[in-house]
């Protein structure tokens, strides 16, 4: 049994997004045919008014970032309700986890490591009944999902018995604006923990590459 933390990673190349502030500051001078005042400092301040000042969003919707989510299938299932979004992500029916062993992700309020567990591993001592009793859990899950398939079942047979912590890997596709409106939704006190955890590390990311169009938003941190 492997158990991981959740992650992510951008996809779109960096050469591409360090590009689009040109994009959108072209798309936008459409708008009001002022392409004479674009010059090489212009796209910065142009695309700060319209998104800051204006509210005028819908010419950030000319570009687009891909991200690979590796979460469990609990927080997948909300990543696809955003239906301004194309989505790829791993298939429980094609993808075998008998031989390499079932990985999950550790929730954020389980404090383990992440690594491979075999059978009879001595837990540290500190661990909660209720944690021991997620890990057993797992453990049981695995040990029952392969157990079915050496019984003759299929992978899309046997992945009933598998739960909500089970990893899966989506990759997401969506124009700025609606990065806005996800990390708005998925970073607020709201959200659940699991979303955060991987939501307002890969907001920061989306800052550092592009901070004209999401620097004003400010997630919820706990105390």
């Amino acid at each position: 049994m492997n158990l991981i933390r959740s992650s992510t990673e951008v996809l779109t190349p960096i050469e591409h997004i360090s590009s689009y502030l040109q994009l959108i500051e072209a798309a936008g001078r459409t708008c009001y045919k002022s392409e004479d005042r674009i010059t090489p400092d212009s796209a910065d301040p142009f695309v700060r008014k319209l998104v800051c000042d204006l509210k005028h969003e819908s010419v950030i919707e000319h570009c687009s970032i891909s991200v690979r989510f590796i979460v469990d299938r609990g927080v997948s299932h909300e990543l696809v309700r955003h239906r301004l979004a194309s989505f790829s992500q791993e298939s429980t029916r094609y993808c075998n986890y008998g031989k390499k062993g079932v990985t999950f992700i550790i929730p954020p309020w389980i404090h383990l490591d992440p690594g491979a567990y075999g059978i009879g591993i001595n837990l540290p001592t500190h661990l909660s009944i209720a944690e021991r009793l997620w890990f057993s859990t797992m453990n049981e899950a695995q040990t029952t999902y392969v157990l079915l398939l050496n019984q003759g079942w299929t992978p899309q047979q046997a992945r009933a018995v598998l739960p909500n912590s089970l990893k899966t890997e989506v990759v997401m596709t969506t124009n700025l604006r609606e990065w806005r409106h996800i990390f708005r939704l998925r970073t607020s006190r709201a959200a659940h923990p699991q979303m955060r955890e991987v939501m307002i590390p890969l907001l920061a990311k989306m800052q550092t590459l592009l901070p004209v169009v999401f620097a004003d938003i400010t997630p919820y941190v706990e105390e």
